[in-house]
């Protein structure tokens, strides 16, 4: 796969720059030459800012994150690699810690802090960036940091959309604390247009969650992150969930939370 669009891309380059709207980035991803990046989101309601750790040490642009915080992509080595996260100003004590066991070139790489029952938890999704080089369409993927919500399906349609009866999920059985498409896996695309998302228990037709229409942009690169409704993790209430939508890129931006407007809340 990456051999043919490599002797496509020499054939046109810089056709191929013109139509996928990106930079020589974008190609580099695509044939694997661009340096793993990584980033971090912050998903963990009322927590404190926090640092993260790549192999003991905290990258630059990766520190002070809020919640909502997402970070800056930044170059990371290739090889195994342990993320941590702590406190904002602390190297101890570690509040989670995951490892990536093989980061690749051409990867991009998220660590997201999350909510769990028991305290922090934290999320690793490895992205291998397969887009094609003349597409278009947006990156789309969900997570879910919502340990009051445990499987989820995740419908995104046209706006005033009734129901989902029928309606096949765009990202099907997302549970606590992973990926869909899981980790280690390319993203769904989508065109871009305007659209709602519905949230439904996993195999239900009953939305628990639907969100005011959005705007989904060509070539985006979201990923759609369920987080409890309730900001004190120790009184969670069942199936109460938010929608944060993280935008990755090169500019760092806070995710956007869509709330329930089946609750107003």
């Amino acid at each position: 796969m990456r051999v043919i669009k490599g002797i496509v891309a020499c054939i046109g380059a810089a056709l191929l720059l013109a139509a996928c709207g990106g930079g020589s980035g974008d190609v580099g991803q695509e044939l694997g030459l661009q340096n793993p990046l990584m980033h971090f989101i912050n998903a963990f309601p009322a927590g404190p800012n926090l640092d993260l750790l790549v192999n003991g040490t905290a990258p630059s642009g990766q520190t002070n994150v809020p919640y909502k915080g997402v970070t800056n992509l930044t170059n990371v080595n290739t090889g195994s690699t342990v993320v941590a996260y702590t406190a904002t100003g602390t190297m101890s004590p570690q509040l989670a810690s995951g490892t990536f066991p093989d980061v690749a070139k051409g990867h991009e790489y998220t660590v997201i802090a999350l909510p769990s029952t028991s305290g922090y938890g934290i999320g690793l999704i490895d992205d291998p960036f397969d887009k094609g080089l003349l597409s278009s369409k947006a990156r789309v993927r969900s997570f879910n940091a919502s340990a009051n919500a445990s499987n989820l399906d995740i419908y995104i349609v046209a706006p005033g959309t009734p129901s989902v009866v029928g309606i096949s999920p765009t990202m099907a059985g997302v549970s606590y604390g992973n990926a869909v498409p899981p980790s280690g896996q390319d993203s769904s695309y989508l065109s871009g247009g305007t659209y709602m998302a519905i949230v439904t228990t996993a195999g239900s037709s009953t939305p628990i969650y639907e969100s005011a229409p959005f705007s989904l942009g060509n070539n985006a690169d979201w990923l759609i992150t369920t987080v409890p409704a309730n900001t004190s993790v120790s009184a969670l209430t069942n199936q109460q969930i938010h929608l944060l939508i993280a935008q990755a890129g090169n500019t760092s931006q806070p995710a956007i939370e869509l709330t329930n407007a089946l609750t107003g809340q």
